[in-house]
């Protein structure tokens, strides 16, 4: 069945505007995704940072179910995620915290090549001990890693899919003297027309009222996560 964002749902009529606004105003907390710390960020001591990026958490060729995170053991619905598509949401979560200008940033292409050596060496270590030795060799105070857990395209058109973009991803933010997790963000998203759900009018007023593509909704994670991503300690806001 081919669902459609109809002129009605994109308009509406005086009593739906009402409506929509009445929800918007009673449950404004559950317009926004799936992210941890909501609230202003936490000012912590961020340092040096080491953007590591995302991983799949099932590569292709893996059964797709429920996956847990190997930071916090957080479960999702997974299905296998491609290097590709870890690459490009690390790509465009490294632009951001470019663009922010409030970091010391040490970029995923060097934290790879420290990855691989480590890999190589046969060393069986912990995800969370391997973002340590990461940020260690590379003189870096916290190190920031994620993984993907489903990337799944829209099948259509702006107006009209015969399913939606579905995306799951999350982000840890790990201190490499300890390996203690300072910040984590979680978004698991679906996108939804409002007549199958009216408290997500805030994903569809971002997407335009059009079916948004998979990298589309996957950026209205990113900029959750950095709206609640913690200050450096020390560093003035303009």
């Amino acid at each position: 069945m081919i669902m459609k964002l109809r002129l009605s749902e994109m308009y509406g009529g005086f009593t739906l505007i009402i409506l929509l606004l009445l929800m918007f105003f009673l449950q404004g907390c559950r317009l926004q995704p799936q992210a941890a710390h909501q609230g202003n960020p936490p000012v912590i001591t961020i340092g040096k940072m080491v953007v590591v990026g995302f991983q799949p958490a099932i590569t292709p060729g893996g059964e797709s179910g429920p996956a847990r995170s190997p930071i916090t053991g957080a479960v999702f619905l997974a299905e296998p995620t491609t290097r590709i598509v870890a690459d490009r949401l690390t790509g465009r979560l490294f632009g951001k915290l470019l663009d922010t200008k409030k970091y010391r940033l040490i970029p995923p292409g060097q934290a790879r090549g420290v990855f691989s050596s480590i890999i190589s060496s046969g060393s069986l270590l912990e995800d969370v001990e391997i973002a340590q030795k990461i940020g260690q060799t590379l003189s870096a105070e916290s190190v920031l890693l994620g993984y993907t857990y489903r990337w799944k395209e829209r099948a259509g058109t702006d107006y009209a899919v015969n399913h939606p973009a579905s995306v799951a991803f999350d982000l840890y933010l790990i201190r490499a003297l300890d390996g203690s997790v300072l910040w984590k963000g979680k978004f698991d998203k679906t996108q939804q027309s409002l007549s199958e759900n009216l408290f997500d009018m805030g994903t569809f007023l971002k997407g335009k009222g059009k079916w948004m593509k998979a990298e589309e909704l996957a950026d209205l994670g990113l900029e959750s996560f950095l709206s609640k991503f913690p200050k450096e300690s020390g560093v003035r806001e303009d």
